[in-house]
């Protein structure tokens, strides 16, 4: 059974083998990051795979995880690159002024004047806080404009728009 792309949120990757015995190197993107086993199994990007996984210790930059089924470092391996999705309804709901990044992908951006800024193409976090990376009308590069109250003041899931307040200069 494959599950609508609006009902899976990516809660992690696979970033290849740990060791020789078959364990994943985990990276969570769980605000609380070992939360990511309480997801499992997780599925992949279309829902077509599942992925029964349990936590064996945290290293560096994530966990080393097993996975049921994946015996061998080769097999570890082969699961590089994998993104890792929990259903929805399993997730807990957010406070009003949290969204995930899934919600913002695509919503059109307007400035406070109404005028079509562009949609938003990735959210990225470099450290600092999150910035909507957005691809302005008629422009091949985009913008990265900070996901701040002051910059953002309204995001309407129900009618899939943002209102934004850029900076001087930013567009």
């Amino acid at each position: 059974m494959t599950e609508a792309k609006d009902d899976l949120i990516c809660v992690g990757a696979l970033a290849g083998s740990f060791g020789v015995r078959g364990e994943v190197r985990l990276k969570s993107f769980c605000a609380i990051p070992e939360e990511i086993e309480d997801y499992s199994p997780l599925l992949n990007e279309d829902g077509t795979k599942s992925y029964t996984l349990a936590l064996t210790r945290a290293v560096k930059n994530g966990f080393a995880a097993r996975i049921i089924d994946v015996e061998t470092k080769e097999q570890a391996d082969a699961l590089k690159g994998v993104q890792l999705y929990a259903r929805r309804d399993q997730l807990p709901s957010l406070p009003d002024d949290e969204y995930y990044h899934a919600d913002l992908i695509g919503l059109e951006v307007y400035d406070t004047g109404g005028a079509l800024l562009g949609p938003v193409k990735s959210v990225q976090n470099h450290g600092a806080a999150d910035l909507l990376e957005i691809q302005g009308t008629g422009q091949s590069a985009t913008v990265l404009l900070p996901f701040t109250l002051a910059a953002v003041p309204t995001v309407d899931l129900d009618k899939g728009r943002i209102i934004a307040d850029p900076p001087e200069g930013l567009f």
